[in-house]
C-alpha cells in the first residue's frame, strides 16, 4: 500500500501538485503513542482454563467470518465495508488464536469507495482454495457488484478484481467439487416478484477457471428459506460443503439482528434438489429470555470447517449488547464445535446459550503467538515500525499520502476533509473490542488558524462520532474540546459539548483519553504525563451503537487531524 500510494502521489499532475501545496501549508499532528485497553464483565466471570478458549475469539467488529483449511493451516477473512485496508486475512493452526497476515484490499485502484457510507462497499467475503490458488469472492455494494481476487500466498499480493457481472446480489461463494468443477452460489432476487420485504433466493451458476467467467444460466437452489410458509427473510451467506456423499447448503436466515439464525439443507448433487433439516435452525439465539445475564445475541452467518483429525467447527458472528440490543463493538467472531446428528451438522441446539468458554480444539498452537484478540488485554503502539499495524484502518480509500511514520511518531497532515463529510479524512484507528475500554494517546500539535484541530475520536460512521482534542477557536484561543455528532442533523464537524482553554509551549505534548463504560463515555486530558483531568463524564455513548447509528460496523477508536478553512486573501 505504501509503494502504491507513493507512485500515486508522484504521478498526479497539476491537481496533485495543488493538493501537495495545500498540504505543505497545513499543520501536522504528531502522535507519540497510542494505547488501547479493555476488560468486560464476561472476562472476569468466565476465565478460560488451560484447556479452554474464550468467546468471542475475535473481539470487535469482525463480522461475516469466513474460515477454510488448507492442510494443517486455517485461514480467515471478514467484512470491512468502507474501511480501508479491507478484508483482513488471518492465519491459525488451532482455530482459536489468529495472526493477521494481510489485507486483501490494500491499494488504491483495486476498488473505488467514493463517498459511500461506511456500511456499504465490501460485504461478506468468502474463501476458497484450489490447485495452489486462494480465492476470495466478495460483493462491493454500490460499487460495481461481485468480484473475485486471487493469490498464490494468502499473505498477498492479491490480484486486481475480476468482475462477475452475471452474478447478481450478494454473498457469492466459489465451491470446488471433487472433479475440479466449480460453481458460484449467491443470494439474489427471487424468481418472481418479491412477495414481502426480505424475500430472497439462493442461486448457483457454473464457473470456468480458465476463462474466469460464469457459464450458462443460473439455477435456483432455495426460494425464501427452509420453511416458505413462514415467510422467512434474507436467506444469505450460502456455502456448499461435501461430506459422506452428501452436498450441504448452509446459509444464514432471519436478518442480521436478534432473529438471525443458521440453517442447513442437503442433496445428492451440488445442484439439488435440496431438502431442509427438520430441526432447523442449527444455530440461533432468538427466543431466549431478554433479561438473561451477559447475553450473546444475533448469532448466525456461520462457516463450517473440518480439522485434520476429522472434527468439525464453525465460526459465526454474534453480538454482546449492554442494553436493549445496544452494542458498540459491532458483530464479533465466535467459535463452536459442530456435532453431526444423523447426517446433519448442528452448531448449537435450539434453546441453548452460546458459551463464553469452551474446550479448545485438539490442534497445535498457533505460532508466532498472536496479539490478544479475546479476553481482557492492553496493547500499545509506539509507531517505531515502517508501517502501521495491519489491523489499523481509515475511512474509505486514500488517494494520496497524508500520514507518515517518522522518529517513533505517527504524523498526520491536518487536511480540510472532515470526519463527518463523507470523504477520506486524516484518520487512522483500530477497533473498540470491549464494552468497557479506553483509548489514549500523547499528541503534539500547534494549531495555525481557527478550526485547526487534532486528537482522539470514537467513530461509528460519518453521522455519529465523538472528537476529543486540541482546537483553535474563532477568537484565536486554543482549547481542549469535546465535540459530538449525534445524527445527520448535527453540524458536519459536530456540536461542542465541553471545552477548557489551554496554553501550550511550542512542542509540548498533551495526553488524551476516551473511556467507554458500556453506553457511557468519559473524556479526559492531561497537560503533564498522567495528570488526568476529566473534561466530560457520562456522555451518552449509545449514539455509537448499531441500533442508533444503523449499519453493520462497530466503533473505531483512533487519531484524527483537520485543518480549518483558510481566510480569503
Amino acid at each position: 500500500m505504501v509503494a502504491a500510494l507513493a507512485l500515486l502521489a508522484a504521478s498526479g499532475g497539476q491537481a496533485q501538485a495543488l493538493e501537495a501545496k495545500a498540504q505543505s501549508a497545513a499543520p501536522n499532528a504528531a502522535f507519540d503513542w497510542f494505547e488501547y485497553e479493555g476488560a468486560d464483565p464476561s472476562d472476569a466471570a468466565f476465565k478460560p482454563s488451560a484447556g479452554q478458549y474464550a468467546n468471542p475469539i475475535l473481539k470487535g467488529t469482525y463480522p461475516d467470518p469466513a474460515v477454510m483449511r488448507v492442510g494443517k493451516d486455517f485461514y480467515f477473512v471478514s467484512s470491512t465495508f468502507a474501511w480501508f485496508p479491507g478484508l483482513p486475512v488471518f492465519h491459525s493452526t488451532d482455530l482459536v488464536n489468529w495472526n493477521q497476515i494481510s489485507n486483501a484490499i490494500d491499494r488504491p485502484g483495486m476498488l473505488d469507495f467514493g463517498k459511500l457510507g461506511l456500511s456499504r462497499a465490501v460485504f461478506a467475503p468468502t474463501l476458497s482454495h484450489h490447485d495452489g490458488v486462494f480465492y476470495i469472492l466478495n460483493t462491493c455494494v454500490d460499487c460495481q457488484g461481485n468480484f473475485l481476487i486471487t493469490a498464490k500466498d494468502p499473505k498477498g499480493p492479491w490480484s486486481d478484481p475480476i468482475w462477475l457481472p452475471t452474478v447478481e446480489g450478494i454473498d457469492p461463494y466459489l465451491f470446488f467439487d471433487d472433479d475440479g468443477s466449480a460453481m458460484i452460489v449467491f443470494n439474489g432476487e427471487p424468481p418472481g416478484p418479491p412477495e414481502y420485504r426480505g424475500h430472497r433466493a439462493i442461486w448457483a451458476i457454473k464457473y470456468d477457471l480458465k476463462t474466469q467467467k460464469t457459464v450458462g444460466e443460473r439455477k435456483l437452489l432455495l426460494d425464501k428459506g427452509v420453511n416458505p410458509a413462514a415467510k422467512p427473510i434474507w436467506p444469505e451467506g450460502p456455502h456448499i460443503l461435501k461430506k459422506d456423499g452428501w452436498y450441504y447448503l448452509v446459509a444464514a436466515e432471519g436478518g442480521t439482528a436478534e432473529g438471525h439464525s443458521q440453517v442447513v439443507l442437503r442433496a445428492k448433487t451440488a445442484w439439488g434438489p435440496y431438502v431442509p433439516y427438520e430441526h432447523n435452525p442449527i444455530l440461533t439465539q432468538r427466543g431466549l429470555p431478554k433479561d438473561r445475564p451477559l447475553p450473546i445475541t444475533s448469532a448466525g452467518h456461520a462457516n463450517l470447517v473440518d480439522t485434520p483429525d476429522g472434527k468439525w467447527w464453525a465460526t459465526f458472528l454474534a453480538v454482546r449488547p449492554y442494553g436493549d440490543d445496544l452494542y458498540n463493538t459491532g458483530r464479533e467472531t465466535f467459535l463452536l464445535p459442530v456435532e453431526w446428528k444423523d447426517g446433519w451438522p448442528v452448531v448449537l441446539e435450539n434453546g441453548k446459550t452460546i458459551p463464553y468458554v469452551h474446550a479448545k480444539p485438539n490442534l497445535p498452537a498457533t505460532t508466532p503467538k498472536p496479539a490478544p484478540m479475546s479476553g481482557a488485554f492492553k496493547v500499545r503502539e509506539d509507531f517505531n515500525g515502517k508501517a502501521l499495524p495491519l489491523s489499523w484502518v481509515t475511512m474509505r480509500i486514500p488517494q494520496q499520502r497524508w500520514w507518515k511514520l517518522e522518529g517513533g511518531k505517527l504524523v498526520l497532515t491536518a487536511r480540510s476533509e472532515t470526519l463527518g463529510g463523507m470523504t477520506q479524512p486524516s484518520f487512522w484507528g483500530r477497533r473498540q473490542q470491549h464494552l468497557n475500554a479506553s483509548a489514549s494517546t500523547e499528541m503534539r500539535f500547534a494549531p495555525a488558524k481557527a478550526g485547526d484541530k487534532a486528537g482522539l475520536v470514537a467513530v461509528q460512521n460519518d453521522d455519529f462520532f465523538f472528537f476529543l482534542g486540541l482546537e483553535r477557536n474563532a477568537a484565536g484561543q486554543d482549547e481542549i474540546v469535546l465535540e459530538r455528532r449525534a445524527g445527520p442533523n448535527d453540524p458536519e464537524s459536530g456540536v461542542k459539548v465541553a471545552s477548557a482553554p489551554v496554553t501550550l509551549k511550542a512542542g509540548a505534548p498533551v495526553q488524551l483519553k476516551i473511556t467507554a463504560r458500556g453506553g457511557a463515555y468519559d473524556f479526559s486530558y492531561a497537560l503533564a504525563a498522567g495528570q488526568w483531568k476529566t473534561l466530560k463524564a457520562g456522555e451518552d455513548g449509545s449514539i455509537l451503537s448499531t441500533k442508533t447509528a444503523g449499519g453493520f460496523v462497530g466503533v473505531l477508536m483512533g487519531v484524527y487531524a483537520h485543518g480549518g478553512a483558510a481566510k480569503a486573501q
